[in-house]
């Protein structure tokens, strides 16, 4: 039988006439013959008569398709009135709504075409990239597509699609996308995000079920500073000399691509509500037994950040599990992996006063009201810093004036590198609570920490276990929303040193040997503006301090920041005086930009220039109570090739 159904309606109707006149004229010729072309004739009239009803429901469907086209048009046509009237044009902002593009819901690896029955309809964007900024206006958004261009997102008011968790093609955290806080996610070019780890939007792979995502950045940094510090763009404060030294009175520039990065991600779907993710970040920052600074430069591969992620979006649960910033670390949105809210400074040590460390945690973390409340716990690897001023420490066993032994840590043997591991009884333990109301961000935190060693002599010993902690919190305030914001973080305990920037000491010891912790107080504050997408511009104060421990046996001096110390050799230089001048204050006064010149398809090239201001304050001892300072100018260029 000849197929029919690529025929059209007219064409259909001719040919059921003249299949009608057919049978009349082969009435007259038999019965039998009639009889079988009547019942062919009623078959193709049911036929062509429901290839007509489904023509006609297709004709239907292209009509409602063009009601929404016509829709589509004058909401475009609205947005662009508003944005170009209303002066908002080219403003980007990241809040609000799910967002799952045509495009992502084709390509994502076991994520379907079809929102869920029974949910709330959600934002869909034809065409583009859901790492793409977003407005909203009059309950709808628009996205500023790459070509400038703008296109509509409708958005329900409550939605909560199943699989928000995983539609991400290419943004990698879609819960950050969801926080109505006026602060968003990081812009992915600014030094801020580039520390925390950002990835790209270029370099995205497919591997089967897996997603690869690659990032990172090529760079070359320098510094010219009025002291001569040998860490290059990596401030250690306490090292920073006084007149006693030579090193005091000589300039000192230092360049490197050290610092330059590259970023791995690779992130499946579990299924509809679940990803499981794993993110590796390296630099060059290591120097190995074979670096010199005078022909090769060959500084070491080393890990910064390698952790695997497991994001449940029906049970709104976070897990992570390997080395990553500490949960103490402030962040942006919620308690979320690579959006911490890190400074935009040059320099690779941050800033003085800066809460942060890198290190293996086992987190746990649970949001609630819609990811607006987030309550984290996190398990993370203890070391003790001591200082043992006024003892005899021998690679980690500390002689008592009672003659006894302390051990506080040990060399690293094997696979380790040989330098000092501290004895620790118990890990890290840090909880935190965030919250992402309607305007700002907010986090308050808590540690305990657990300093260990042993004293013993010949035949005898015993462990010591101090309890030391603290608290602080941070906050992101968007005084414009995506143009200024103004950061505040803190933190004040004992015993918790070196989750500072300046890596002040954790505890010292009792002339007995018992771990004393030292009590410290850190803190940072900041303006950072972005007048344009080109430009970031910021400045920052930065203050960490370090209490007084300390003991005497006899005529000895121990411990931190003894009044008995000499410093009266601290300000002659090359003197033979004493200079002990144990470090009291570090604080860092600093502003800088970021220009975007080149930005496109291959990428973004930017360019970086920092001015900073360093003091350091010792304790009082015998003779003096020192100080130094330091300037620095920092100057970078970076190209990003996946951003």
């Amino acid at each position: 039988m000849l197929s029919l159904r690529f025929l059209s309606p007219t064409t259909l109707r001719r040919v059921r006439n003249w299949l009608f006149v057919g049978t009349v004229l082969a009435s007259g010729t038999a019965v039998g013959p009639w009889t079988s072309l009547a019942h062919a004739a009623d078959d193709e009239s049911a036929s062509l008569d429901a290839l007509e009803r489904q023509m006609a429901r297709i004709q239907a469907e292209q009509r409602e398709l063009q009601k929404t086209m016509l829709s589509m048009q004058k909401q475009i046509a609205a947005h662009r009135a508003a944005l170009t009237h209303g002066g908002k044009a080219g403003t980007p902002t990241t809040s609000g709504h799910h967002v799952l593009t045509a495009r992502n819901a084709a390509t994502a690896p076991g994520t379907e075409n079809t929102l869920h029955s029974g949910e709330p309809e959600t934002g869909i964007s034809f065409g583009g990239d859901t790492t793409t900024a977003m407005d909203t206006h009059a309950g709808h958004g628009v996205r500023h597509a790459s070509d400038g261009s703008i296109q509509p997102v409708f958005s329900g008011a409550n939605e909560k699609p199943e699989v928000d968790a995983v539609i991400g093609h290419r943004a990698e955290d879609i819960i950050s996308r969801i926080a109505e806080n006026g602060v968003g996610p990081h812009a992915r070019e600014t030094a801020g995000a580039q520390a925390a780890g950002a990835l790209g939007d270029h370099g995205v792979f497919h591997m089967g079920p897996v997603t690869l995502i690659l990032g990172g950045f090529l760079d070359a940094s320098t510094v010219l500073e009025n002291r001569h510090i040998a860490s290059g763009t990596f401030n250690y404060w306490q090292a920073m000399p006084y007149p006693n030294e030579s090193r005091y009175h000589t300039n000192n520039f230092e360049g490197s691509a050290r610092y330059s990065r590259i970023s791995l991600m690779a992130r499946g779907n579990v299924d509809a509500h679940s990803t499981i993710s794993g993110f590796y970040e390296m630099d060059f920052g290591a120097g190995a037994d074979t670096t010199d600074a005078y022909e090769s430069n060959s500084y070491a591969f080393r890990m910064r950040q390698l952790y695997l992620a497991y994001d449940n979006s029906d049970l709104n649960f976070h897990f992570l599990a390997g080395q990553a910033w500490s949960m103490l670390t402030p962040g942006r949105i919620g308690i979320i992996p690579r959006q911490e809210s890190l400074p935009e400074t040059i320099e690779s040590s941050m800033l003085a006063g800066q809460t942060w460390a890198r290190q293996l945690q086992f987190r746990f973390v649970k949001d609630f009201l819609q990811h607006r409340l987030w309550l984290g716990l996190s398990i993370e690897n203890s070391a003790t810093l001591y200082d043992t001023t006024g003892f005899t420490n021998n690679a980690g066993a500390v002689t008592l004036p009672n003659g006894k032994t302390a051990t506080i840590s040990s060399n690293g043997t094997g696979l380790t590198n040989d330098a000092p591991f501290s004895n620790e009884i118990a890990p890290d333990v840090i909880a935190k609570v965030a919250w992402d109301p309607s305007w700002g961000h907010y986090e308050a935190e808590g540690i305990l920490h657990f300093p260990h060693d042993r004293v013993a002599s010949v035949g005898e010993g015993r462990n010591h276990t101090a309890i030391a902690g603290g608290g602080g919190g941070s906050m992101v305030l968007p005084v414009v929303p995506h143009k200024v914001e103004v950061r505040l973080a803190g933190l004040a305990g004992v015993g918790i040193g070196r989750y500072g920037s300046v890596l002040l000491p954790d505890a010292t010891l009792k002339s007995t040997g018992e771990p004393v912790p030292i009590p410290s107080v850190q803190a940072t504050g900041g303006v950072i503006a972005h007048p344009n997408p080109l430009i970031d511009v910021y400045g920052y104060f930065g203050y960490q301090a370090a209490g007084r421990r300390y003991s005497g046996y006899g005529d000895g001096a121990y411990g931190y920041g003894n009044p008995n110390y000499s410093n009266a050799g601290c300000e002659v230089e090359l003197s033979t005086l004493g200079c002990t001048a144990n470090t009291r204050s570090v604080m860092e006064a600093t502003i800088g930009a970021w220009y975007r010149f080149f930005k496109g398809k291959y990428g973004t090239v930017e360019a970086g220039a920092q001015l900073a201001y360093s003091r350091r304050d010792a304790w009082k001892g015998q003779g003096a109570a020192p100080d130094t300072s330091m300037s620095q100018i920092f100057l970078d260029f970076r190209y990003l090739p996946f951003q």
